[in-house]
């Protein structure tokens, strides 16, 4: 019984379990240190924020947490699978040697984990959205796939065979997501010993570039030991600075082309080439490999890192702030969404409410002509009132007030981005008779 309520409590890693709580508890810290460094750089004269980076950033890691309100739990069976009938009798989740054991245990699943993520390509499909930013901060961290939960829970098997109990499992991995966070800076120099040790800003700087001889080393999560130990650890060199992004450019702000692009390529490359073996192969590659009769006939952009711009489209500035709006707006619906008890077509609407407001937000980030995004953004109110009429029952009062709220000031940005003249590529709303 109690193996079936191990299995049941990772089920359960949702708003309320402790290990959940530990990443909303820590939020409001992650979002402070993002104003102290953006405070810091400014008053350094080196700002490493751009607004449009930073909320496509933050857009890919609400959707990362959202995921789970419309995703099934087929980890967590297989996991309670392997407690049940195949792992090590059940440690001692009250013993400080299971907690230690388990910190290291995952950390090493997280190095091979992150290692494959970026030697296959059908694990970087997951991972890529984590490096698909041209800029470094701590924006970055939070830039998570939605994927992820595929393929990755495989390389956690080992600690529930080792018999390490599932709260102690999802705690650790809690707690070793929140140490990532403050190593995506570029404020803080190398540290020293601690170098030798623990994955620091420095040595994960050189994990964000795109330069050859920085590019797929250093996956530690927590320790930099497992690096050293097999020989995927590259220093930071004052030399080479960091050139931050991926070889493919994305030159998009799009959350589903973030999350799904390299999904596609392996797609069109495995039904494109003439020849069965390589269809499959396509599947299993390592990062990188393409048939040579589709490379050939649709080869790939790769950066010049000497001639390398970031993609930076330019809007007018009441554009920007309607996106920041819809950031704040995003990120408050989530934290809604996690404080409240959804039922599983409740949190489905949420979650399509929140893809559908990062995608068009996006495209007016893009800079497209203002009347086609302003057609999307009048369709996702649309589609948002409908959802809210089909979902809404047994969720309040409070939840159709704010929603009225939301969509007035929506109402009134728009309307304000109609009269407004929109210089460069996003066109006048209103073509001058």
């Amino acid at each position: 019984m109690r193996r079936i309520s191990e299995y049941r409590y990772a089920q359960r890693a949702k708003p309320g379990s402790i290990a959940m709580d530990l990443v909303v508890y820590a939020v409001p810290f992650f979002i402070l240190a993002i104003v102290l460094e953006l405070a810091y750089g400014w008053v350094k004269q080196h700002n490493t924020y751009r607004l449009n980076d930073s909320i496509s950033s933050l857009s890919l890691g609400v959707l990362s947490q959202a995921q789970r309100f419309v995703t099934l739990g087929v980890g967590g069976y297989v996991y309670y699978l392997f407690t049940e009938y195949f792992s090590l009798p059940l440690m001692d989740a009250s013993h400080w040697f299971t907690w230690v054991l388990a910190m290291v245990v995952y950390d090493f699943c997280y190095y091979w984990l992150h290692r494959m993520g970026h030697e296959r390509t059908i694990l970087w499909a997951a991972h890529v959205a984590h490096h698909q930013s041209e800029d470094y901060n701590l924006t970055t961290a939070l830039r998570q796939t939605s994927t992820g939960f595929l393929l990755g829970w495989l390389f956690y098997i080992p600690m529930y065979l080792l018999g390490i109990p599932a709260e102690v499992v999802v705690t650790v991995g809690a707690l070793n997501l929140i140490y990532q966070f403050w190593v995506h800076t570029q404020h803080v120099p190398k540290l020293g010993w601690y170098e030798w040790i623990f994955v620091t800003p420095s040595n994960h700087r050189v994990h964000h570039a795109q330069n050859d001889r920085y590019m797929d080393r250093n996956y530690g999560g927590l320790f930099i030991l497992w690096d050293r130990l097999f020989g995927t650890f590259q220093e930071e060199l004052d030399e080479e600075p960091v050139v931050y992004g991926i070889r493919g450019p994305l030159k998009s702000w799009s959350p589903i082309k973030a999350l799904t692009h390299i999904y596609v390529d392996m797609a069109k490359d495995s039904w494109h080439t003439k020849h069965w073996r390589d269809k499959l192969r396509v599947w299993v590659s390592r990062t990188g490999w393409r048939p040579d009769d589709v490379a050939q006939k649709f080869p790939r952009e790769k950066t010049d890192l000497s001639t390398f711009e970031r993609y930076d489209p330019k809007v007018p500035g009441l554009v920007s702030a309607y996106c920041f709006f819809q950031l704040v707006a995003v990120v408050l619906l989530l934290n809604f969404m996690e404080s409240a008890q959804l039922s599983y077509w409740q949190g489905f609407a949420g979650w399509t409410i929140l893809l559908a407001t990062t995608v068009v937000t996006a495209m007016w980030m893009e800079g497209r002509p203002a009347p086609s995004v302003l057609r999307w953004d009048v369709l996702r109110l649309g589609g948002i009132a409908v959802l809210l009429v089909t979902a809404s029952p047994g969720l309040g009062a409070s939840v159709l007030f704010w929603a009225l709220v939301y969509s007035v000031l929506c109402a009134l940005f728009l309307s304000q981005l109609v009269r407004a003249p929109q210089p460069g590529n996003m066109g006048p709303v209103i073509q001058a008779k």
